[in-house]
């Protein structure tokens, strides 16, 4: 295991679980199921049983480090890689990497977001062994491709070349397609949803950024002597933004032509809208889904109700609705229309500034 190291992005701010998600305390940081352990905290327990706890980095945003540090005891501030602003998932992992090269030349590279939910974990565990163990042995890219169950417009898509087994290669990616383009994808049995998930080689992605990436690689590589020293958050305070905003999907893995998928179907879910929540949520006999507070419904079917611990909602004559109440903010709205929240925080912020953001 020494050679395993472990990359999670926790930078983002979960806009589209407002009012839930908020600036100060993203969904990442939050505890949704009542376990007593936050997302992140449940991302780190996962890859802590195949990377030691002193491998595993955490990428997030400055005003986010007494936070991790205060979820995550295990680790120390040397583990939180800062960035002093949002600028994607490819510079993320770039810096990421370039601070592992610093340590040492051989290492296996687990790469994850932090607000994943899986629900099999033993079945997640041989899929990560046995990807650890092809990407060791393998000069190759690999992502974690996921078994489809319907035809979701919300998530990419991979599809794998003619094969048998559950290692193959990629031929194409497509970004979130329509429902007629999704349903295809569906029957045809040839296409995965892309997990965000990456392994592989420490020479293998740093080759792929040289190539295909080769001015981020160039600026990370010219702060090889400021990693791990006191030097370094000043030089990344200096070079991060001025990098390029592009994801690891479109700056790398579009592009490589030595990448694989590894498919599986662990109970995955990109926990990513109050939907997704909702899909994977206990629910009463009339399918509606009452998280962290009481409800008492009446003619109410469907919908999805939280509010601080210890509040009872009286719900009569909804159906298909989010109820969110955090703090100063209660949420109204169709689940349907769940793609506006992002709209709604941004006017929000325009006309009161920071107040409920």
């Amino acid at each position: 295991m020494e050679n395993n190291y472990c990359i999670i992005m926790a930078g983002g701010i979960g806009s589209r679980f407002w009012p839930f998600s908020r600036n100060s305390r993203p969904k990442q940081f939050l505890d949704f199921f009542g376990t007593g352990r936050s997302l992140l905290q449940m991302t780190f327990d996962r890859f802590s049983k195949f990377v030691p706890a002193q491998n595993i980095l955490i990428v997030s945003n400055v005003i986010y480090k007494d936070l991790i540090l205060e979820q995550l005891p295990e680790i120390s501030a040397n583990q939180v890689l800062l960035e002093p602003c949002r600028r994607n998932t490819a510079p993320c992992i770039a810096y990421a990497v370039h601070r592992i090269k610093s340590q040492t030349d051989k290492a296996n590279i687990i790469v994850s977001p932090s607000d994943h939910l899986i629900l099999k974990e033993d079945e997640f565990g041989s899929v990560i062994r046995k990807g650890l163990d092809f990407i060791e042995k393998n000069d190759c890219l690999l992502t974690l491709g996921i078994k489809p169950s319907r035809p979701e417009t919300g998530y990419g898509y991979i599809q794998v070349a003619d094969g048998k087994g559950s290692l193959r290669k990629v031929m194409t990616f497509t970004e979130k397609p329509d429902l007629e383009l999704a349903k295809v994808f569906l029957k045809s049995g040839e296409f995965f949803w892309n997990s965000g998930m990456f392994l592989w080689n420490l020479q293998t992605i740093d080759a792929a950024f040289e190539k295909l990436l080769p001015e981020m690689h160039q600026k990370f590589s010219q702060g090889q002597d400021f990693y791990n020293t006191d030097k370094e958050q000043e030089f990344i305070n200096d070079a991060f933004p001025s990098c390029h905003n592009i994801s690891i999907d479109y700056g790398v893995m579009e592009k490589a032509d030595n990448v694989y998928v590894l498919t599986a179907d662990f109970g995955w879910s990109d926990l990513g809208t109050w939907g997704s929540l909702y899909d994977l949520s206990d629910k009463d006999d009339n399918k509606n889904v009452t998280l962290k507070c009481n409800a008492q419904y009446y003619n109410s079917k469907e919908n999805v109700v939280t509010l601080e611990p210890g509040k009872l909602a009286v719900i009569d004559g909804l159906e298909g609705y989010i109820v969110a109440e955090s703090n100063n903010v209660l949420l109204i709205c169709k689940k349907e229309n769940e793609q506006h929240i992002r709209q709604f925080v941004t006017d929000a912020q325009v006309k009161f500034k920071d107040e409920y953001i």
